[in-house]
């Protein structure tokens, strides 16, 4: 297959799945209240970085988000830990020796414990307050160093976890927050990347999305789809494309200030979702089922694609998170091998697509999953397995 110049390949990760939980965070007091497995140390990346930069440089994976824990830097208000701000600059660094470009994320699910204890993103003052002190220090500090920038990842899936009965911290079930927090923190991500752009490097949204499609005729199926769109969808797109922020149940928040705030829509896709009589369903029907307990489905990339380019079809567009956990290999290699071809196909049909960072490089800590799911391209034991090579041949190729 031929890429265009610059198309990038890359791989992602966060502090907390690789490092571990950071003892001033909201995720270290829920493991050890016994909501989630313990993290430990992750897969050893904080101490491991510079061998992991190097196999992926020698693969032909030269670039790579990660995120700056926003708790080990700041583990008290307005007290921040220089070691750890050190820390990570000796991380990037490192990147940059093995030939790498590594991409930082500002907030990827977890936050300081002090920050959350004042409700976190449920307060609108901590997003202008705390939350923007924190932007412009990383900016400052990182700027230099950083290739890219993609600010919080899934904005339109935190709530859901956090306030939506997921059982991530604080484990709040309630539609009135969780539409509060959609809204705060789609206006943090846009306000963050506005600010990081002024550092000169390109920042990328990371919005999770899925497609979904109604299977049968029923109206309340197709009425599913609707809303699903509506809440998934169009609050990050619509802010990006019109700025103005539309959450159901929400009064909309005009900010043309934010109206093309990212150089780039990135996003992370995992699965389509069907409606059937009313409710969600694996899809297509005879997909098989992840251990996350979704549809595996490569075609469905097509179908975000398709739908995004048809929405915004002039802006770029970043495969932020491609990647499936399976034990099985040789299903990973499948799903990647069809997930490139998909890239493929649509850049041949003229859609502007940057680069693939597939989901995750090294074997890690999957949240409430712990360490039973393999998504790396590498295992812990930092062995490079087979399914790795469809990336590689296309990036060194």
């Amino acid at each position: 297959m031929s890429w265009p110049e610059g198309f990038m390949w890359g791989t992602g990760a966060s502090s907390t799945q690789c490092e571990g939980a950071a003892p001033a965070s909201d995720w270290w007091e829920w493991e050890r209240s016994g909501h989630a497995p313990i993290s430990g140390d992750g897969n050893g990346f904080g101490q491991r970085y510079a061998e992991d930069f190097a196999l992926l440089a020698s693969l032909g994976l030269n670039h790579h988000r990660l995120s700056i824990e926003w708790a080990r830097i700041e583990p008290v208000e307005g007290n921040r830990d220089p070691e750890a701000v050190e820390h990570y600059r000796r991380v990037l660094i490192a990147a940059h020796d093995a030939g790498v470009s590594p991409w930082v994320s500002l907030h990827h699910f977890t936050l300081p414990r002090w920050f959350a204890d004042r409700n976190g993103f449920l307060d609108d003052t901590n997003r202008t307050g705390a939350w923007a002190s924190h932007v412009e220090f990383i900016a400052e500090t990182y700027g230099d160093l950083v290739a890219g920038w993609q600010p919080i990842n899934e904005t339109n899936y935190y709530g859901y976890a956090a306030y939506g009965g997921r059982g991530w911290p604080p484990g709040l079930d309630d539609g009135q927050q969780r539409a509060q927090v959609d809204e705060t923190i789609q206006l943090a991500n846009a306000e963050a990347a506005v600010r990081l752009r002024q550092t000169g490097k390109p920042v990328s949204s990371i919005f999770g999305l899925s497609a979904f499609v109604a299977q049968d005729d029923d109206p309340a199926s197709h009425s599913l789809v609707d809303h699903l769109y509506q809440s998934l969808w169009n609050p990050g797109l619509g802010l990006f494309r019109d700025g103005v922020l539309r959450v159901p149940g929400r009064d909309p928040v005009e900010r043309p200030d934010l109206a093309g705030s990212f150089d780039m829509l990135g996003f992370s896709y995992y699965s389509a979702t069907g409606t059937k009589q009313g409710a969600t369903a694996i899809h297509p029907p005879d997909a098989p089922e992840s251990p996350l307990g979704y549809g595996v489905y490569a075609d469905g990339l097509g179908l975000v694609l398709d739908r995004l380019h048809e929405e915004l079809p002039e802006t770029p567009v970043l495969v932020a998170e491609y990647g499936i956990g399976t034990s099985d290999d040789q299903q990973r290699a499948a799903y990647l091998k069809r997930g490139v071809e998909i890239v493929a196909e649509r850049l041949a049909n003229g859609h502007d697509i940057r680069g693939l960072f597939h989901w995750t490089a090294v074997d890690n800590y999957e949240w409430l999953h712990g360490y039973d799911l393999s998504f790396g391209l590498i295992d812990s034991d930092r062995n490079v397995r087979p399914s790795a090579n469809v990336l590689a041949a296309q990036a060194q190729g």
